[in-house]
């Protein structure tokens, strides 16, 4: 079987040393068998063996191979919808109950950090960069909606803080959330990684799950050797492909492409990003930036629906990066790269149980880094036998795509040609 490599990014080239993993190639047995070692899969090993599990990990490349170890590695709270979108789809107590989940993700990446020693540049604060006084007002009221569920580490910013914040003359105000921040996520899967070996969990890389033999005890096929597990926890988002058809139709895998300059310095660095925090605006398609530990700038934004690498990342980034920071004109791109991750159609994540054993969580439509760690809490929650968090997502209603696999892609592309009409003209 080829060994599947880190695509070339600027999380690769700067990772930190990890061990050489082996290929599953035997018949094991454990209590959980885990597919996929992204943050879904990772967080969910962790507080499975934190609790006395058993656990098996099977990845089909390398450890963050995925959208884990390739995205803008910002920590944004709360879910790709709000929580007022939930609020008005479901009752009043699952809504409570999401609620106050959204903030929980953050919380655990930094007690993960703090509690395995993870080096991964991990940075406080995250600003949402309002483009129109209509962007503005949805913060404000996000601020407000936030708050009501005990969210507090926000602040308000007009034109003039905002500038003190990011030296991009295309913001009215913004939104600064202390509790958000920016890791390098490559190093922090690695991290995560290292600490369920600690606990005493097994990770195999290169190793696809091929085939799931469904029962009472349940098996996890590879192409070389297979797990049978009293548990199963399906955590390969948008690289899973159709090892469960069933989650295949309810979603649909997209690409989002990343660039990274050459390294700035200390002065031009600290210009642009006086305090180091990462920056999201306000659009539908959405651009996101942020400075590396080595004073590089990382600027990602766009999406392929699809997931199909474009030719040519550079030449679709770098003019983005360009309006909001014309004056990098003359920096050199030393990185660029694509990515997928998993886009439902409520854009809300899904969460379930097929049979008795095998559980999952996918799609979480952009806000991954936060969420899956969430959900690894939740999902382990639910095996343990406290289900009523694990519900409260399960519960979520979610739907086909309309056109079928067919014809997803030109229907949501048509939807974010919308949407990019909308960001451009304000309507």
């Amino acid at each position: 079987m080829a060994n599947i490599p880190y695509p070339e990014s600027y999380y690769a080239a700067s990772a930190n040393a990890a061990p050489s993993r082996p290929s599953l190639q035997d018949d094991v047995e454990t209590d959980v068998c885990v597919i996929g070692a992204g943050y879904t899969g990772l967080s969910s090993a962790l507080f499975l063996l934190e609790s006395g599990f058993r656990v098996t990990v099977l990845e089909a490349a390398k450890v963050g191979f995925g959208a884990s170890g390739r995205n803008g590695g910002q920590i944004v709270n709360s879910y790709s919808r709000d929580i007022d979108v939930i609020e008005r789809s479901v009752g009043p107590k699952q809504a409570q109950m999401l609620g106050q989940m959204a903030f929980e993700g953050g919380k655990i990446i930094r007690d993960r950090v703090a509690r395995y020693q993870i080096q991964c540049d991990l940075k406080d604060g995250g600003v949402f960069a309002a483009i129109t006084s209509k962007q503005m007002g949805h913060l404000e009221s996000q601020k407000r909606l936030w708050e009501r569920y005990g969210h507090t580490q926000l602040e308000l910013l007009d034109k003039r803080r905002i500038r003190e914040v990011v030296a991009c003359d295309q913001y009215v105000g913004g939104m600064l959330d202390m509790s958000g921040g920016h890791i390098h996520p490559l190093n922090l899967a690695l991290g995560e990684a290292a600490a369920v070996e600690s606990l005493g969990g097994t990770i195999y890389e290169q190793s696809p799950a091929v085939r799931i033999e469904r029962g009472a005890n349940p098996v996890v096929h590879t192409p070389q050797g297979k797990v049978r597990a009293r548990f199963i926890i399906v955590a390969g988002n948008a690289y899973l492909g159709n090892l469960v058809p069933e989650l295949a139709a309810k979603s649909m895998p997209c690409g989002t492409q990343v660039i990274t300059t050459e390294p700035l310095g200390d002065e031009l660095a600290k210009s642009l990003l006086p305090q180091d925090y990462c920056v999201e605006d306000c659009n539908y398609l959405l651009d996101y930036y942020r400075l590396s530990g080595d004073k590089r700038l990382i600027f990602g934004g766009g999406v392929v629906y699809g997931a199909r690498d474009p030719a040519n990342i550079e030449a679709i980034i770098r003019p983005k990066m360009l309006k909001a920071f014309p004056q990098l004109k003359d920096v050199k791109i030393d990185y660029a790269w694509t990515g997928n991750f998993l886009l439902t159609l409520s854009r809300l994540p899904q969460v379930g149980r097929l049979g008795d054993n095998i559980y999952y969580s996918q799609g979480c439509s952009g806000h991954g880094v936060t969420y899956t760690h969430l959900a690894g809490k939740v999902l382990a929650e639910a095996l343990r036998g406290q289900a009523e968090r694990f519900d409260a997502f399960a519960d979520l209603p979610h739907y086909p795509f309309p056109g079928g696999q067919l014809l997803r892609t030109p229907f949501a592309a048509l939807g974010a040609w919308y949407y990019g009409l909308r960001d451009k003209f304000d309507f």
